[in-house]
């Protein structure tokens, strides 16, 4: 069963064009790397999924609810705003930048969206989020605020705290592009670790070996298309368009 299924999606700003009719299916506990050159769609594509983005037209349907139907920018289907962030909080997000809290710890940023949003009592929230923080490798920092934890173990806490809500899709937004080469690994690794255990998610990446690792299927996107998808062994070692071959030349 799909999960995510985007249907001729298209979106503008102005008279720029970002989004030409993508379309694209992620059945559950898939991984899909969306590769691709800067400003071909790609995080645009990922944001209009959970609504960071509205879309132009086209139809997203998460988890066989039909989240967006639009045409000509008009919502065909609009839901209210409570069924709307119903089906919004079965994906968790993580982006370049961490946005985690400053002024709240570890376990606080893990924490509050579970007080919150879902509600839970504030012991099964912190029983919850201490074992996404020990998951991620990072139970020796619970008390610890940002500024005192390195990039990787900052993204790291955001990755626990998408976790916390408990979602079934996780998004990521080239997550690891505003780390230092050396922290790369230890981001990747608990990325690795979520597909190993059968989490549906959907990756923008510039990380190719990653790709190629740990990708069910591949994408690749140019100029607000999708040009190519396929197993990751066909796309890398045999891809079919042009575009395709040259971007895998340059950056390999």
């Amino acid at each position: 069963m799909a999960l995510i299924e985007a249907k001729s999606i298209c979106k503008s700003f102005g008279d720029l064009a970002v989004l030409k009719n993508v379309s694209l299916s992620v059945g559950q506990g898939e991984v899909v790397c969306i590769i691709g050159p800067s400003g071909a769609g790609k995080s645009t594509f990922l944001r209009t999924l959970n609504h960071l983005e509205s879309i132009t037209s086209g139809q997203i349907v998460i988890d066989g609810q039909l989240l967006d139907d639009r045409a000509d920018g008009v919502n065909r289907s609009p839901l209210s705003k409570k069924e709307e962030s119903a089906i919004l909080l079965e994906m968790g997000m993580v982006f370049q930048r961490f946005n985690i809290f400053p002024h709240k710890t570890v376990l606080e940023n893990v924490m509050l969206a579970p007080l919150h949003v879902r509600k839970m009592s504030k012991e099964d929230a912190r029983a919850r989020a201490e074992d996404l923080i020990g998951r991620v490798g990072l139970t020796d920092k619970l008390g610890v605020y940002p500024s005192k934890l390195s990039g990787g173990q900052q993204q790291r806490v955001a990755i626990a705290r998408a976790l916390a809500m408990e979602p079934k899709i996780m998004l990521f937004d080239e997550p690891t592009s505003a780390l230092d080469p050396e922290l790369v690994g230890e981001v990747l690794a608990v990325i690795k670790k979520l597909a190993s255990v059968g989490m549906t998610m959907l990756i923008v990446t510039h990380e190719i070996g990653f790709a190629r690792d740990v990708a069910d299927k591949v994408v690749f996107m140019y100029d607000g298309t999708i040009l190519e998808e396929g197993a990751p062994q066909d796309i890398f070692s045999n891809p079919q368009n042009e575009r395709t071959r040259t971007f895998l030349q340059a950056v390999l």
